[in-house]
């Protein structure tokens, strides 16, 4: 296992590489100060969950590293790419789901926190006052949908249940980013409702048929990795 995700993470590193095109993280200098504060103050406690999940997850079984740092290889890899929306905007997966069904939604707030401050930095993707508002939506609250929808259905259908997971969990961080902005931008005729309204419908055109082909993608990584790491798998519980 080791040497094949060594060979997928340089992949998608590789990959990485080459989007450098700005996506659809909300960026700096976009948010009041008072949004940015609210934002942080909301995601700190899940990453601090998410922390002590890492520690607890990794102490006894020092392999999950290197499955962490696929999880985190491929979030940063999806989250990289960008496609060219209406209006001048964009949209880009996520890759937050395939983490969230790994290692549950809290480790996620860490690996999309990491994920994000990278981005905002080196491809000025997002931005660091605004770091806690992007955490919240793609980092928080898609990977909790994506992890709710796979324990739901993982009995039933597991490969729907990951496309699902992954796809559900894309879209979700989409509204709640729109639902951000319609928050910091009420529109002057009808509100935040409104302005709601006109960003989601304005995402949802290039980010449907994305969601679907990230949740086409995570099963095919899943299965993968059920194949050849099955102890790791074991070992997290839940999964397997």
């Amino acid at each position: 296992m080791k040497k094949k995700s060594v060979f997928i993470l340089s992949l998608l590193m590789f990959l990485g590489g080459t989007y450098m095109a700005n996506a659809m993280h909300i960026v700096e200098g976009f948010l009041s100060p008072l949004w940015c504060v609210v934002y942080f103050a909301l995601s700190a406690p899940f990453f601090i969950l998410g922390l002590r999940d890492i520690k607890s997850k990794t102490k006894d079984n020092k392999d999950l590293k290197m499955l962490l740092a696929l999880v985190a290889a491929y979030a940063f890899v999806l989250s990289a790419m960008k496609l060219p929306s209406v209006s001048g905007s964009s949209s880009h997966p996520t890759g937050t789901g395939l983490g969230a069904i790994l290692f549950g939604p809290y480790v996620m707030s860490v690996v999309g926190s990491i994920v994000l401050l990278f981005q905002a930095i080196f491809l000025a993707h997002g931005g660091i006052t605004t770091l806690g508002a992007n955490v919240f939506s793609m980092g928080i609250v898609g990977p909790m949908i994506s992890y709710i929808i796979y324990r739901a259905l993982k009995n039933k259908n597991k490969r729907l249940a990951v496309f699902l997971a992954a796809a559900l969990g894309d879209l979700v961080t989409y509204i709640v980013t729109s639902l951000q902005l319609g928050l910091a931008f009420p529109a002057t005729d009808g509100g935040v409702l409104a302005s709601f309204i006109k960003f989601i419908g304005i995402f949802a055109i290039t980010q449907v048929p994305l969601a679907v082909i990230e949740g086409i993608l995570t099963v095919g990584i899943f299965e993968f990795i059920e194949k050849h790491s099955n102890e790791e798998l074991i070992s997290l519980g839940g999964v397997k």
